[in-house]
C-alpha cells in the first residue's frame, strides 16, 4: 500500500516558491505530515571557456551565511523552456552567452522536503554578451581549469550541492 494523501494545506505563498502542509496515511495505517517547499524548477550552467576553464560565480548566500563559489544557476519563469533558461542565466550571472548549449543531465535537488528539479546544462562557444543581473545578486566571475576545479570541490571549498552534481554530470563531456 503506499503512502495516501488525505489532504493539503498552504502555509506560506513567497516570491519564489510556497511551503505547503500535506496530510498522508502511511503504509501501515498512520497518520502523518509532510511540510513541502514547491518549486517550480530551475537550471544550473557549467560554462566552459576555449582555454577550458569552467566559469563560477560567487556569492553571498544568506542561509549559509558566506560567500560561496558557485556555477551559474536560475529559477525557471512559469511554463519557460529550460534551455531558454539556461542561455538567459549565463548572460545575466557572467555576461557571457553560448553559441552551444547542451542538456547534460537533470535531478531533484532536495526529493525530503522540495519539489524542485534542476535542469544541467554544459555551455561552450562562449562570447562576452551580458545582460542586466537581478538586483539582488552581487556575484564576482571565477575562472577555474577543470582540474583545478575538481581538487576544490575534493578538498570541500565548493559547498554548494548543485555545483557538485552538475560537475559530477558534466565530467565525462569535460575529461578528454
Amino acid at each position: 500500500m503506499p503512502f495516501e494523501l488525505i489532504g493539503s494545506e498552504t502555509l506560506l505563498k513567497g516570491r519564489a516558491f510556497t511551503i505547503r502542509r500535506d496530510h498522508l496515511k502511511t503504509p501501515d495505517g498512520r497518520e502523518t505530515k509532510f511540510d513541502i517547499i514547491e518549486h517550480g524548477g530551475s537550471v544550473v550552467i557549467v560554462p566552459v571557456d576555449d582555454e577550458g576553464n569552467l566559469l563560477f560565480v560567487r556569492q553571498y548566500r544568506h542561509a549559509a551565511g558566506i560567500d560561496l563559489l558557485e556555477l551559474p544557476a536560475g529559477t525557471l519563469e512559469e511554463n519557460e523552456d529550460p534551455a531558454l533558461c539556461a542561455a538567459r542565466e549565463i548572460r545575466e550571472e557572467t555576461g557571457f552567452a553560448a553559441d552551444e548549449i547542451q542538456k547534460i543531465g537533470d535531478f531533484y535537488l532536495a526529493p525530503g522536503y522540495s519539489t524542485e528539479f534542476m535542469h544541467v546544462y554544459l555551455a561552450r562557444g562562449l562570447r562576452h554578451d551580458p545582460l542586466e543581473a537581478d538586483a539582488d545578486e552581487f556575484l564576482s566571475l571565477e575562472k577555474i581549469p577543470l582540474a583545478e576545479a575538481i581538487h576544490k570541490a575534493e578538498r570541500g571549498e565548493i559547498p554548494d550541492a548543485k555545483t557538485l552534481a552538475a560537475m559530477l554530470l558534466a565530467r565525462k563531456y569535460l575529461e578528454k
